[in-house]
């Protein structure tokens, strides 16, 4: 890791390559590997949990589960519920919410070196964020029903208030993202890719999956019902304000109960200047190896970006019930928990981007068979098979994703430098979240592009067909 004081610049290594400064790549090869998880003969040693990391591990989990409650709205549940009443060129002016994720690096440096002595350097951030998230979320709650509930949904007004709020919960994963290189012990900083996908992909999905399952009257009155009612067994309302509590309930204890180790006043503090923060992060991004690494983050998910924007979307165009593609997800959900552990133990070697990379061609051939399922979308209703085929499809889909984000997570932590630990793993985290971002509107506007839309009135004494 590298040492502030000493003025140089980072050079963290993984594979054996100095990512960040200019080299024979053969040399380099051919030296051991250097990371937290491997000892000098190369091979994987990984530290035995501490009480004290077990804890560590536990609070990232629910932080990071925290997180991903308005981003599983925002990237998930809320564009499906507004699909019946917008078109897809308007949906992709509410994905315009998500980009904060894919913008923090503008203000990172500001979480990473504004902060209050008495309350802690991360804690300074974490704990007043989830409080005006949870106040948010609490007035969301009250007035959702009276903005979705309309013939047309102003889709300004909702991409407002979800880009604030996602704006709140990427500053939130900058301050936690830090937080986790001084809760771990050095040994053991590999967990904190583990524990954020865990805890993430937990808060994603409770958000979208399992929230848009039992938000589904047919699957409410199907499966837990004996007598069928008109109304879901969660309402947006008020899984909204259930986690508004949540929210405080965790601030509190983060407030009161969870210490943090107190910022020491030594040179440190000089380097953690603000506009020293930029300039760092500046040299970092003129670096050759850093723009190619940058690069290959924006571009990489092109091949994928159809299948993750639109599959869904148009498999209930096409006439999937809600009810069933709320089933094929939640079916996922399990999955993606264990998928996330094992994807964690792969990625604790020597060459972490190696899953990375393997994933990345899995993930591939997942969005043909995507576009395959579409295209032979049955008329009628779907089969057994069919539907067995959206649900394998899906937990595929899912499995490979999680691997490239567990890969990609585990090697920015070894690279990042804990001193400018929030700034440094926002900077390769967001170019990340942004190749996954910015081809969405795009390809939604494309999707409205060449779709034929046709809309059949029929009345007793009159047929209509518009197109």
């Amino acid at each position: 890791m590298l040492s502030r004081r000493e003025h140089a610049k980072p050079t963290p290594t993984v594979d054996g390559i100095e990512l960040l400064e200019q080299g024979d790549r053969e040399d380099a090869y051919a030296r051991p590997p250097t990371s937290p998880l491997l000892g000098d003969d190369g091979e994987g040693t990984a530290a035995a949990l501490s009480t004290r990391d077990q804890k560590a591990i536990a609070l990232l989990v629910v932080l990071y589960l925290l997180q991903g409650i308005p981003v599983g709205l925002a990237f998930g549940s809320i564009p499906f519920l507004l699909r019946a009443k917008l078109s897809y060129s308007q949906i992709g002016i509410f994905t315009l919410c998500t980009y904060p994720y894919s913008l923090k690096l503008l203000w990172s440096p500001i979480v990473d070196s504004v902060f209050s002595h008495k309350l802690g350097r991360r804690k300074s951030w974490i704990v007043p964020i989830q409080l005006v998230v949870a106040v948010m979320m609490w007035w969301l709650g009250s007035n959702i029903t009276a903005l979705m509930d309309v013939a047309e949904p102003d889709v300004h007004t909702l991409t407002f208030l979800f880009f604030t709020l996602v704006f709140f919960a990427a500053t939130q994963d900058i301050a936690v993202d830090g937080w986790a290189l001084t809760l771990l012990s050095k040994d053991n900083l590999s967990y904190a890719s583990t524990a954020q996908t865990v805890g993430l992909n937990t808060g994603y999905f409770l958000s979208f999956t399992v929230f848009l399952a039992f938000n589904s009257v047919e699957f409410s009155n199907k499966y837990f019902r004996s007598t069928p009612l008109e109304y879901p067994l969660f309402t947006l309302s008020g899984y909204l304000k259930f986690w508004a509590i949540g929210f405080a309930v965790v601030t509190s204890y983060l407030a009161f109960f969870q210490p943090e180790d107190p910022v020491s006043a030594t040179a440190d503090d000089e380097d953690m200047q603000l506009k020293k923060v930029y300039s760092t992060m500046w040299e970092v991004c003129n670096l050759k190896n850093v723009q190619t690494f940058i690069l290959i983050h924006l571009f990489t998910k092109l091949g994928t970006a159809a299948n993750d924007a639109a599959t869904s979307l148009k498999l209930l165009e096409k006439g999937l019930k809600k009810e069933d593609l709320a089933l094929a997800v939640l079916i996922d959900f399990p999955f993606q928990i264990l998928f996330g552990y094992l994807a964690g133990k792969w990625s604790k070697s020597e060459k972490p981007l190696r899953p990375w990379l393997i994933a990345m061609w899995t993930r591939l051939a997942w969005a043909i068979v995507s576009m395959l399922l579409i295209s032979n979308f049955p008329k009628g209703d779907i089969g057994t098979w069919y539907f067995l085929l959206v649900v394998f499809c899906t937990v595929g889909s899912s499995f490979s994703s999680t691997v490239q984000f567990v890969g990609i997570s585990a090697f920015h932590t070894q690279i990042a430098d804990p001193l400018i630990g929030g700034t440094y793993m926002t900077l390769l985290n967001t170019v990340s979240n942004l190749g996954g971002t910015w081809p969405r509107f795009f390809v939604l506007k494309g999707v409205d592009g060449f779709t034929k839309a046709t809309c059949q009135i029929k009345d007793q004494a009159l047929d209509l067909t518009l197109k």
